[in-house]
């Protein structure tokens, strides 16, 4: 049986994160099946994308729009 491989690169670009994500899973032993092969990562084609373990359930957070240029209480502008 022969696998396919992809890259790195190719592996961010289909998961939706960087490559030095990428080789950074892959260093720390998070994607199954990877062989190294001198200075680069194979992966196998099927694998799918790890779980985020920074987070519970797996996700990052969306950010929050939050507007820093309102302030409460007044304008201190009016002062100067």
């Amino acid at each position: 049986m022969e696998l396919d491989w992809i890259t790195a690169q190719q592996a961010a670009d289909k998961w939706g994160i960087t490559a030095r994500r990428v080789q950074a899973l892959c260093k720390n032993g998070q994607i199954d099946g990877i062989v190294r092969l001198g200075n680069a990562w194979l992966i196998p084609r099927d694998t799918p994308k790890p779980r985020d373990g920074r987070y519970r359930n797996g996700r990052v957070p969306r950010k929050t729009n939050i507007d820093i240029t309102k302030t409460e209480g007044g304008d201190d502008n009016d002062k100067i």
